[in-house]
């Protein structure tokens, strides 16, 4: 990753310690399921002994389910192991103010065991590993995510209260685009923009989607781990300022029967002199060697790499014909039924991913692109053929309809096993039986309604 000034340094962060505007900083990582964890230490205290230091957190966070209950299958962390702790180590190019927090500054950390060796399932440095194997070409990868999500005018705890029945969407009806339908939610996105901007995030647009309630706001494209960095500190963010505002929003995959919650993410490569190594205006639909075979080892791997981008049971309640989710392992210029959707002209040629949703973890998504993406070109795959019609109704495979068979592609995958190790498939595959697991053996609304009376 080049070399640049953090959103904010130590010596500015010096300076607000000393002068009472910050009082706190949260040093966090992103865990399995995205979120951010950590620890909010005195500033003063960070200063004298975290910066230099690094803290320590249980090993557990990357070994539990999502509502932190301690599971078996994981090989890091286990009673048998003890439970002992791994070290965090703040990332000062992270360093940023969070505004919709008084007083509070946020820096993200790397992990590591107390022998100083990475902690190589955490997120972060599987997208690191990733990353370091695209630098041996010379390349580096550029990405952007475009997180949706859906806004309530209930709190969270009203929600949690009613067991999100009865909800009520900022907006009664779609509002894509809808200039008039947006300024209703107006106060809430104005603030999210104005202070992930202060944070140092460079905020896009904001605009309507189609589901009720449901919009999307865009930030930069930026190098792939400042883009995952960001779009971790931006959901919890959101949802701060959310709470905040007595609202709330949901970043879920699918939260109803209407549309649901994507996150496309876009990827080009740039080479050792920030020139674009993707585009080629002399080649077939703008598109270099090199981008014809990294696209093609998206195709080549995007079956076994599912679980990287739908990694949980709801991810693929978002996968029906003609949602705009689409699920058709193929590839087309500006065609949005397509999983690939190649976009952009000159040094914006890039290609989208069109399966993640709104629940992906962004380091294992990009992770997965970039190591397909060098499936491809090490092995000089040559791409299908282009979808120019509808890919719902064609002939190319499609991905997995279910957890447990995305799980089973992933275990069983040599592209998954060769590109990120036994110990970082087997962990993520342990995460997948345990939510399955999880899912088998509740019992839900849906077969109460339909069963309790009439069967």
């Amino acid at each position: 990753m080049a070399d640049r000034t953090p959103p904010l340094s130590v010596e500015e962060l010096r300076r607000l310690v000393d002068s009472g505007e910050i009082d706190t900083v949260v040093l966090a990582f992103t865990d399995m399921q995205g979120r951010l964890q950590g620890k909010r230490f005195a500033a003063r205290f960070f200063l004298d002994d975290v910066l230099d230091n690094g803290t320590e957190g249980c090993n557990y966070l990357l070994a539990v389910d999502v509502d932190l209950n301690t599971v078996d299958g994981y090989t890091m962390s286990s009673w048998e192991r003890g439970y002992g702790d791994f070290a965090m180590r703040p990332d000062l190019s992270t360093l940023r103010r969070t505004p919709w927090n008084t007083g509070t500054a946020l820096v993200t950390a790397d992990l590591s065991w107390h022998d100083g060796l990475p902690v190589v399932a955490s997120p972060r440095q599987v997208l690191r590993r990733q990353l370091d194997r695209l630098a041996e070409h010379g390349w580096t990868a550029w990405t952007g995510t475009e997180l949706e999500f859906i806004v309530f005018d209930d709190s969270y705890e009203e929600a949690w209260s009613r067991g999100y029945r009865g909800m009520n969407p900022a907006n009664h009806y779609n509002v894509d685009y809808s200039i008039l339908g947006t300024g209703r939610v107006e106060p809430l996105l104005r603030r999210i923009r104005n202070e992930m901007g202060a944070a140092g995030m460079i905020v896009e647009s904001a605009k309507g989607e189609c589901n009720l309630g449901q919009h999307e706001i865009a930030f930069r494209y930026d190098e792939a781990l400042i883009t995952c960095d960001q779009h971790s500190v931006y959901k919890t963010g959101a949802k701060e300022i959310a709470a905040q505002e007595g609202k709330s929003l949901t970043f879920m995959a699918k939260y109803d029967e209407r549309e649901g919650n994507s996150c496309h993410i876009h990827l080009s490569l740039r080479d050792g002199s920030g020139e674009p190594v993707m585009a080629d205006d002399t080649g077939e639909y703008g598109m270099s060697k090199v981008m014809r075979h990294f696209l093609a080892g998206q195709i080549a791997a995007m079956r076994d790499f599912t679980l990287l981008y739908a990694p949980n049971i709801n991810s693929y309640k978002r996968f029906r014909p003609g949602s705009f989710a689409p699920t058709a392992v193929a590839w087309g210029p500006d065609n949005r039924t397509c999983a690939l959707r190649v976009v952009g002209h000159g040094r914006s040629h890039r290609f989208e991913n069109r399966l993640p949703g709104g629940d992906v973890n962004p380091y294992l998504a990009i992770a997965g692109m970039v190591a397909a993406g060098l499936y491809g070109v090490e092995h000089e795959l040559e791409l299908p053929e282009v979808c120019t019609g509808n890919a719902y109704t064609g002939d190319a495979e499609h991905v997995p309809a279910t957890l447990r068979e995305a799980a089973g592609l992933w275990g069983a995958s040599p592209i998954a096993r060769e590109a990120f190790g036994d110990e970082v498939v087997d962990h993520y595959l342990n995460m997948a039986r345990v939510e399955q697991d999880a899912y088998d053996t509740a019992v839900t609304d849906w077969e109460r309604y339909r069963s309790f009376e009439r069967m």
